[in-house]
């Protein structure tokens, strides 16, 4: 039957019984209440009366040996010999562990003094074991965090209950210059009555573990903070900020000229050392650099070492004055695809304990984290230039445009780059086109394809093409720069939002069409607001057309309000919050676009225009019979009608272009006619409508042909010439330079 520890049963110094376990009563076949107080001598040598031990069970001989208890007198335990005795296997088992096993063991009776100790726990506390037997569990965990070994050891004695895994630190006597973890464990020893007769610790070494994971944790949290920034300054801080103190006392973090300035790194042969500048700096260990000062390549060793190394302390000039001789930094290239961003160089300090050869390799993961995170930051930093200046903010016409809108711009910036943009087109008698596009594409991609189709609306609005004519073609654009790309998915392809308006400042008109969910606010003089002047419509490169439009007639100090809706934000902003901000006619644009610009997403555009009207007096019209007698009467109108404004202008020149257009109106086109003139400060502009669509083109005469010369000689003595049609006529248009600085005849 197996045996348990615990004796057969106990006796005093009488050889009185004490204590009479089962294992007794079954070996010897009496109950507890029949022996205890009883001789113990006279049981040994009778045959029991209703057990039947096997054959082992019981012999002639019997083990007996002092065991620790409560009275005054001694108490001796008794077991009978055999195979199985204590000091057989149970010996053998307490012999190697308190001789071979790598755990310390300490073994406190019930006063918490220690009793015994194995080999272990003696080497770890670098006393002989008689300095430890008969000491406190105070004495022999002094040093070992203040105490918390001994409130541990007393609480399991207490309770019973035992503590597992508790990390305590200090620096033991055999190795005192390193601080060394120990993990203790505590548990109650007790009889099989459950009475407590002491405790016994544990202590093991876990100092390599606990740095391997020290080096894993700091690892991740620079994997988990370094490179959030996306800018090479940023992340050279988050590198100190993750390393000092947890990882050195000081650091120097010097990164090439060409990295700062946001060119490719360099890749360069090792013995060549690139320049260095000083990016982010920690520590008393070195003297603070100003920023972007150069380094000497002599501060990181005699050339800049291929992998991390130690080198000897900086010379004086850039340390602190206190440095010891033969103090070493640890000093690990930048490097990424064999390029070079920067060197970084730690320092411990004095007393601390030396760098290890597993935190040199610790120092090049993170170099590597560092390096990686440098190369995405200056790639962002210069794809960011790019896409910057191809976005170009567009510059405000204020001088070609002022006679028709009053107009504030405003754009949030969010720094996605995102391809949105807005323009004032100034276009042929006195009118101008306002502009709002969004390209649905994130990145420089997205830039691109805006900066093309901002081009190629220029392009178009050139042309005098009604608003949802435009967009039809741009559409068509954008279709093309889609096929061009190449190899993209439906799902990639460019497509792109634009509001496309027109306002005539003689007329009052203004023409509008949409491609897309761009915001749109109509705001009349009296304060009402119309959210929604025209519907959404599909976007460029998309559904295609036809595309929304409307033609409303406003009084003057009407404002228009236009906004992109970039990628980033799929919602639009709140109509109420867009009709508040804009119910105030008395504000001035440039107020209501800083409360439009509150209200939009990240990376949006706003335009705001207020319509304003021609003055009567720089405006004259004629409507011009359709007989050729009638071009002399029109010449003399318009003769006379610039000596009262005063244009400084040559009055040949006009004459001449207002009798070549006014004759072609009455020879090939058909009444209605009507001779306009609009005086600007710049330039007089002449315009000839007639109800003909058939469209005029410049032709270059024969020598010995009459005529075919009439748009020929307009196109020499004018600045610009051209043709634009409405449902109803066409319009022949001409702009003469005021001042005397255009062409002449």
């Amino acid at each position: 039957m197996p045996r348990p520890q615990a004796p057969l049963f106990v006796m005093d110094g009488q050889a009185r019984v004490l204590c009479w376990s089962e294992w007794a009563r079954r070996l010897l076949g009496r109950a507890a209440e029949d022996v205890v107080g009883t001789p113990a001598l006279p049981m040994l040598s009778e045959e029991p009366e209703d057990a039947a031990p096997s054959p082992g069970d019981r012999g002639d001989a019997w083990y007996v040996r002092r065991v620790p208890g409560d009275s005054a007198g001694p108490q001796w335990g008794v077991w009978p010999a055999g195979p199985a005795e204590p000091d057989g296997l149970d010996d053998a088992v307490l012999d190697a562990v308190f001789t071979q096993a790598a755990v310390g063991l300490h073994v406190f009776d019930t006063d918490l003094r220690v009793v015994r100790v194995n080999t272990v726990a003696v080497g770890m506390r670098g006393v002989p074991e008689d300095s430890i037997v008969g000491r406190s569990v105070a004495e022999a965990y002094a040093g070992l965090s203040d105490g918390v070994v001994e409130g541990i050891v007393r609480e399991v004695l207490e309770t019973g209950r035992p503590s597992r895994d508790v990390l305590v630190r200090s620096y033991p006597r055999v190795d005192p210059e390193r601080e060394h973890v120990f993990s203790t464990s505590a548990f109650r020893l007790q009889d099989r009555t459950g009475r407590p007769l002491g405790v016994v610790a544990t202590a093991v070494d876990v100092t390599e573990r606990e740095r391997a994971q020290a080096r894993l944790r700091l690892l991740h949290t620079a994997h988990e903070t370094i490179g959030r920034s996306l800018d090479v300054l940023h992340t050279a801080q988050e590198l100190v900020d993750v390393t000092v103190p947890a990882f050195a006392d000081g650091i120097l973090v010097a990164l090439t000229d060409s990295v700062l300035r946001g060119k490719a790194p360099e890749t360069l042969p090792r013995e060549i050392s690139p320049l260095l500048r000083c990016a982010a700096v920690a520590g008393a260990h070195w003297q603070p650099p100003e920023p972007g000062a150069i380094l000497l390549p002599g501060l990181f060793g005699g050339e800049l070492p291929a992998k991390p190394a130690l080198v000897p302390s900086p010379s004086p000039d850039v340390s602190d004055g206190d440095d010891p001789s033969g103090q070493v930094s640890l000093v690990v290239p930048l490097t990424a695809r064999g390029q070079i961003f920067g060197v970084v160089a730690f320092r411990r300090a004095a007393g601390a304990e030396p760098f290890e050869p597993d935190d040199l390799t610790l120092a090049d993961g993170i170099a590597a984290r560092t390096a990686t995170c440098l190369e995405n930051a200056l790639r962002f930093t210069r794809e960011h230039i790019v896409m910057t200046a191809l976005q170009g903010r567009p510059q405000r016409q204020e001088a070609a445009t002022h006679r028709a809108v009053e107009v504030a711009q405003g754009h949030r910036a969010g720094g996605g780059g995102a391809g949105a943009w807005s323009d004032m087109i100034p276009l042929s008698g006195a009118r101008v086109a306002l502009v709002v596009g969004q390209v649905q594409q994130p990145g420089i991609s997205g830039v691109a394809t805006m900066s093309q189709l901002r081009t190629a609306v220029h392009s178009l609005a050139g042309l005098d093409l009604e608003p949802h004519e435009l967009l039809a073609r741009l559409h068509a654009t954008t279709l093309r720069l889609a096929a061009e790309q190449g190899g993209a998915s439906a799902a990639d392809a460019p497509t792109a939002s634009c509001t496309f308006a027109v306002h005539d400042p003689v007329a009052g008109r203004l023409d509008i069409a949409r491609a897309g969910m761009s915001l749109l606010c109509l705001v009349r003089p009296d304060g009402s607001v119309d959210p929604a002047p025209v519907p959404a419509g599909p976007l460029l490169g998309a559904e295609g057309p036809p595309f929304p439009c409307g033609s409303e007639v406003l009084p003057a100090g009407s404002t228009l309000c236009v906004a992109s809706q970039p990628l980033s934000s799929r919602g639009v902003a709140s109509t109420e919050r867009l009709v508040e901000a804009l119910a105030h006619p008395g504000q001035s644009p440039r107020s209501m676009a800083d409360e439009v610009q509150k209200i939009v997403a990240e990376d949006a555009v706003v335009l705001i225009a207020r319509t304003r009207h021609l003055p009567a007096d720089e405006l004259a019209e004629w409507h011009v019979p359709a007989e050729p007698s009638a071009v002399r009467q029109t010449r003399r109108d318009v003769e006379q009608r610039l000596e009262e404004w005063g244009v400084d202008v040559d009055p040949f020149s006009v004459q001449l272009v207002v009798s070549e257009l006014v004759t072609n109106a009455v020879r090939y086109g058909e009444a209605p006619i009507t001779l306009r003139l609009l005086r600007g400060e710049d330039s007089l502009i002449c315009e000839v409508s007639d109800a003909a669509l058939t469209a005029p083109y410049l032709r270059h005469a024969k020598a010995n042909e009459e005529g075919g010369r009439g748009l020929h000689i307009c196109a020499s003595v004018t600045e610009s010439w051209g043709v634009r049609y409405s449902d109803t006529d066409k319009t022949v248009w001409t702009e003469i330079a005021v001042g005397g600085t255009g062409p002449t005849a």
